[in-house]
């Protein structure tokens, strides 16, 4: 019987993966809970490694000119203005893309639906939510509600790549260990244009402030401006336009009301799943594991979970490779999921909300040094993009 792939979650790790396995033959069915792909403004901004990635299947071809190539990303202070600015053509000898491509992820799983559409053995089902998975010694089975109707597929093996709340993850009882901030972010969508008001903004800024801190990054209609909001506002304060207004002013005043396009809070948390493999059931993207977004690693982790754990799913069941070759994907991307992303976003955290001033000018003292040493910048730039993470699980056994 020709082999069958289940994946729960159409977002860009589920997608991706959908298309690495059906492009080499295999039959995929992926199940998405929401009537159509979501078209929110969640992640959207592109590492190095991931352009070259999505390069081999012409993604990178496709989304690049919708979106913004940022060679320059900067660490700001809100008082100060530029604290050091990095040079992402330092990484030419690295990578075919040095720069980061600022585009919301929505046009990502637009572009590869687009290529599925031309693979008849690749189904997409939506409002098909997963509700209870179980497994044989060669089989797994799923059981999802579509419509109102009860829905049992089996396939050889199934992808959890069904977010932080994974149902998939759930149900086979794998933990999600870490924790959870108590504040949670804020992000703004407005059309304002801060680089006519801010010297020097690049379209990537951290900007560190001992009270409020801010992210400003431009995507190709709007500034997104992401800020800490505090354990004791509820959520309903947070989101007034009266509380909204006073953010934005007292990052920029500006003599007229900001025009808001979007807001959204959420929880931010750092988690890790206690096991990427159960069987024949495999985690990848934010069901395997969920971080802060300073640095922009957590869609750009999934979809290089999803190439992973679609390269060696090939190996196993057309190459004949035996399958403790799934167990290296889980030592090699939960390694880097513990190691890389949820560290590297964890000490973002601390460094852009430091609030020692004895501390905060040490830390702008050093990023100052290494923006000015270029095979420092460069080694700032090939952890920051993720470059060093991928060398890193390459290396795992």
């Amino acid at each position: 019987m020709k082999p069958h792939i289940l994946i729960a979650g159409a977002g860009p790790v589920g997608m991706v993966s959908a298309l690495v396995l059906g492009k080499a033959g295999i039959a995929v069915t992926l199940l998405e809970g929401a009537p159509g792909l979501s078209m929110d403004l969640r992640a959207s901004t592109f590492h190095p490694p991931t352009l070259d990635m999505l390069a081999r299947y012409g993604l990178s071809q496709t989304i690049i000119p919708q979106g913004l190539v940022a060679r320059y990303t900067q660490q700001r202070d809100r008082s100060e203005g530029v604290i050091a600015e990095f040079d992402m053509d330092l990484l030419k000898n690295d990578t075919e893309h040095p720069f980061r491509l600022q585009c919301e992820q929505w046009k990502l799983t637009e572009a590869i639906k687009d290529q599925l559409a031309q693979l008849p053995h690749v189904k997409i089902l939506f409002n098909a939510k997963v509700e209870s998975v179980s497994q044989t010694a060669d089989k797994v089975q799923l059981v999802a509600q579509q419509e109102g109707e009860s829905l049992r597929l089996e396939g050889d093996y199934l992808i959890g790549a069904d977010g932080a709340w994974s149902a998939v993850r759930r149900s086979v009882g794998i933990e999600f260990e870490g924790y959870t901030y108590p504040e949670r972010f804020l992000v703004i969508s407005t059309d304002f244009e801060y680089a006519n008001h801010l010297p020097k903004l690049s379209y990537v800024n951290y900007c560190s402030d001992p009270k409020e801190w801010c992210v400003l990054l431009r995507v190709p209609t709007l500034w997104r401006v992401l800020f800490p909001t505090r354990p004791e506002e509820s959520d309903e304060e947070v989101l007034t336009d009266e509380a909204v207004q006073a953010r934005l002013q007292n990052l920029l005043a500006q003599p007229q009301p900001y025009k808001t396009i979007h807001r959204t809070l959420y929880k931010v948390h750092q988690r890790v799943a206690k096991e990427f493999r159960r069987g024949r059931v495999l985690l990848a993207g934010d069901s395997a594991h969920i971080n802060n977004p300073l640095g922009g690693m957590g869609m750009n982790g999934g979809v290089h979970d999803a190439f992973n754990l679609s390269e060696k799913l090939l190996a196993v069941i057309q190459q004949g490779q035996d399958v403790s070759l799934l167990d290296r994907y889980e030592r090699q991307r939960r390694t880097i999921a513990i190691e890389y992303i949820n560290a590297s976003t964890a000490r973002n955290k601390a460094e852009i909300e430091e609030r020692d001033p004895v501390q905060r000018k040490k830390t702008q003292d050093a990023l100052r040094a290494t923006a000015a040493d270029p095979a420092a910048a460069r080694a700032y730039l090939r952890k920051s993009s993720m470059l060093d993470a991928l060398t890193r699980a390459e290396a795992i056994a």
